[in-house]
């Protein structure tokens, strides 16, 4: 079968030659890590200054954001933490729901085996936290060594290339969406403060109004974002944790496409045609109707082609990992090293610490180990269980949602700086772990054509 005919690319412009290096690295799997750990370094490097008086102020920059007579003023922190994570909730809303639809959690046999190592996953670690943490003032910081940076994970994996199956990728991809489904009903139902019912009652009477636009064949991202702006602003008020808006949002954008591929195609070949016979009838297309209405169709027949929630997904990655997830950890990672002993010996940072880098791989491997062994589940096609204990591990990269949890948790600096140190220690231990357990693995060679989560027969 002959290879399709490659299109010639137009040339490129002089600033599209100066960005391309920055493109080509904003594509590859690391490179949010990569920004993700160069925040956290700079920091810490910042709070253990000369400065690190100007770090603390300036985070508590207050900042009021008012409509007419109505305002709602907080400090920076407060902005980033419960106004740019609710974007990043949005967007883990949206993969939630791809996910479901058309992913890994789209069947009872795709997802039972990420399900089950997720379950592990949460259950104990939260569970040698509370031993550890039983009676003291830390004891409500059980959420926050249930949680798994997917970024992080992701990047160890692709720095180990091909040595970890396909399969692996895709099941801690979709144990971590599980994940982050464990870590969206905790805040809500164990880290809320009193509600206020008007203010609630007023958010899902908009999230019905955006579910009845879906319905309804509402398309435009435009409207989502207005009446998603003001469910948040209800959430905030009403002592439910705001960043749960952008996920409850995230259910309502639409994942159907207007037209099917065949429509596609009959359309597309239509409007080709019809741009053909146009002709020439200028110098250029500016000056040719009949093209310009043709090229008008076809960007409107791509729109129809794909979801707004494709659309919308698409948009946001970059924004997420370049720009929210990196300031998040700017605002949030500035330890203070002075003191870093005793704290590490503390109950908050010591349950963190074994929750993370020995709940989180014990857990998922035990918990999926039974799920196989009670014929709920299989192994995903070409893993071993050597290899899935080694992923298990990366599952064990809390950061940046354990630390979320914590600045739910806690009020008090001296736990908060306690659980950030356990959340570092335990980061560390589980990533280098990882690491070493796969990469002594052979290189896995999975056929692109084959379902990466395909059963091995028995």
């Amino acid at each position: 079968m002959n290879a399709a005919p490659l299109i010639p690319r137009p040339p490129r412009t002089p600033i599209e030659r100066l960005l391309s290096p920055f493109q080509r690295f904003s594509r590859t799997e690391t490179s949010g890590g990569i920004v993700l750990i160069a925040c956290t370094l700079a920091a810490l490097a910042w709070a253990n200054s000369a400065w690190a008086d100007s770090y603390h102020h300036l985070l508590e920059t207050r900042i009021a954001l008012r409509v007419g007579g109505a305002a709602i003023e907080h400090p920076l922190h407060h902005w980033i933490n419960d106004g740019l994570m609710a974007i990043f909730f949005f967007l883990v809303g949206l993969e939630i729901k791809r996910e479901v639809l058309a992913g890994e959690l789209a069947t009872a046999r795709k997802a039972a085996l990420p399900i089950a190592g997720a379950l592990g996953g949460m259950l104990v670690p939260a569970a040698l936290f509370a031993l550890v943490n039983r009676g003291s003032a830390g004891a409500a910081g059980w959420g926050i060594p249930m949680a798994t940076d997917i970024a992080f994970a992701i990047g160890v994996l692709a720095l180990l290339g091909r040595r970890t199956p396909l399969s692996l990728k895709v099941f801690l991809t979709a144990l971590a969406i599980v994940d982050d489904i464990g870590a969206v009903v905790v805040i809500a139902l164990f880290y809320t403060s009193a509600i206020d019912w008007t203010a609630l009652g007023a958010a899902f009477a908009v999230l019905a109004v955006l579910a009845g636009a879906n319905a309804l064949g509402a398309r435009k991202p435009l409207f989502y974002l207005l009446l998603g702006l003001l469910v948040w602003a209800a959430f905030l008020r009403s002592g439910i944790h705001a960043t749960i808006a952008g996920v409850l949002v995230a259910l309502t954008i639409p994942a159907r496409t207007r037209i099917d591929t065949a429509d596609f195609l009959r359309r597309g070949r239509s409007l080709l045609q019809a741009f053909d016979d146009a002709g020439e009838e200028g110098p250029n297309m500016l000056a040719n109707r009949g093209q310009e209405e043709a090229i008008h169709e076809i960007e409107r027949t791509c729109e129809h082609a794909q979801a707004p929630l494709q659309r919308i997904e698409h948009a946001l990655q970059p924004w997420v990992a370049f720009g929210i997830i990196p300031l998040f950890a700017l605002a949030n990672a500035g330890v203070r090293l002075e003191g870093l002993g005793p704290a590490l010996r503390s109950p908050v940072a010591l349950g963190v610490l074994l929750g993370l880098a020995i709940g989180k791989p014990l857990g998922i491997t035990l918990f999926a180990w039974l799920a196989v062994r009670l014929g709920i589940a299989a192994l995903p096609r070409g893993a071993s269980w050597r290899a899935l204990h080694g992923v298990s591990w990366l599952g064990g990269i809390g950061f940046t949602m354990s630390l979320f949890i914590t600045a739910l948790a806690f009020r008090d600096p001296e736990l908060v700086m306690e659980s950030k140190v356990g959340v570092f220690a335990a980061s560390i231990i589980a990533a280098v772990m990882g690491w070493l357990l796969l990469r002594g693995l052979p290189a896995a060679h999975t056929d692109r054509d084959e379902d990466p989560m395909e059963e091995e027969p028995a």
